[in-house]
């Protein structure tokens, strides 16, 4: 920290319709008596981070300038995407869910003195920054042979594989089927329904994606691409009794598939015909956007199914603090088994804004999972 100033990423929506980002100083603030000062050393970046670091804007058209140090990166944002970035227009934004760091300095609080020197784990947005200043009752302590990257993404994908468990045991059904499977979030979710006895079904795209779940345990895995898929995937829904499904695609027809797959799986048992379809409840929930189509139905699956969107913000409200608590208590210590994160590459500040890095992390590719440490080359 130079003369109490530190670098931050932020993520600029001009009027003219184009996106510009950059590194620019912040002044880094002091704690107040119930807040601690984090040195951020590690912080992934998320789908959902990649919805405001570049939103709509077309990469194809990216341009590089500035300085090694400083760079600036500006690309076109479509004339149709600007009304729904009408209210950030203008702004210059941080960006970043969540992060892990050391406390380098607190509060006068007895709370906020007892995290003083410790490795926490934190969400609240503007985590693309070297420091960054919370309350000291929003982090998470990681144990002390955790490393900030152990604990870098300790909230979204963890608490959001658990919220799918915990949504099926209050909705009342007994077995998920989930998409982009082979994902860091899928693979916890492996792990987490292994444990926990709960069938799951694991939608892959590819042969290799296929092999990886297999070898960590997963009994059902259906590869998309397969020209079979559909007979397999009813299979595998008939086998678990899975009536719920949680989607990271979003676009296209898949959606549509799992519920017909439910549909077939449920008239497998069916005792006589209904014009309307079987009386069994289908739901899928879409919880991300990794194809950007509109989302297709076929409604071949009768009249007893929904779909809505999941996100995890809204549901920790709904189930409150104290079950919010025991989901991460269980993430605390579980952190290097169940919620261990796989990186493909630890970048810099500066390389987050290196214009074939950031093609790479913006393919948003299943598996590929990208970590900003902000002190790297300091």
């Amino acid at each position: 920290m130079a003369d109490g100033v530190g670098l931050e990423l932020r993520s600029l929506v001009k009027p003219e319709g184009e996106l510009e980002l950059s590194l620019v100083e912040v002044e880094v603030p002091t704690p107040g008596a119930d807040e601690i000062l984090v040195r951020v050393e590690a912080t992934p970046i998320n789908p959902s981070d990649l919805g405001l670091l570049t939103g709509p804007a077309d990469l194809s058209t990216l341009k590089a300038s500035g300085t090694k140090d400083r760079p600036v990166l500006t690309a076109a944002i479509p004339a149709a995407a600007m009304p729904g970035l009408a209210a950030r227009v203008g702004q210059s934004m941080p960006v970043g869910n969540e992060g892990s760091g050391v406390v380098i300095a607190a509060g006068a609080s007895p709370e906020a003195q007892a995290l003083a020197g410790k490795t926490v784990a934190m969400i609240g947005g503007a985590m693309y920054a070297q420091y960054r200043c919370l309350k000291a009752a929003d982090v998470i302590v990681l144990p002390d042979d955790a490393t900030p990257a152990d604990g870098a993404s300790c909230f979204v994908n963890p608490l959001t594989a658990l919220g799918m468990v915990e949504t099926m045991r209050r909705e009342g059904h007994k077995a998920l089927v989930h998409t982009a499977a082979a994902s860091n979030l899928g693979q916890m979710l492996v792990r987490i329904c292994k444990a926990d006895g709960v069938p799951l079904v694991n939608i892959v795209r590819s042969a290799e994606q296929e092999e990886l779940l297999r070898g960590q345990g997963a009994e059902y895995v259906v590869n998309s691409t397969d020209p079979d898929f559909m007979a397999k995937l009813t299979d595998a829904v008939a086998a678990t009794g899975a009536t719920l499904a949680f989607d990271a695609i979003g676009g296209g027809r898949l959606g549509s598939q799992i519920l017909s797959a439910m549909e077939a799986a449920a008239n497998r048992t069916a005792g006589a015909y209904s014009r309307y379809g079987s009386s069994v409840y289908k739901q899928l929930y879409i919880y991300g956007s990794l194809d950007t189509r509109p989302t297709e139905l076929a409604r071949n699956f009768g009249f007893a199914w929904g779909v809505a969107a999941w996100l995890l913000t809204p549901f920790l409200m709904k189930i409150g603090p104290e079950a919010g608590q025991r989901l991460r208590a269980r993430v605390a210590a579980e952190l290097k088994t169940t919620f261990k994160s796989h990186y493909t590459a630890e970048i810099g500040l500066a390389e987050a804004l290196d214009p074939k890095v950031l093609a790479a992390y913006s393919r948003r590719a299943t598996g590929e999972k990208y970590l900003i440490n902000p002190t790297k080359g300091l």
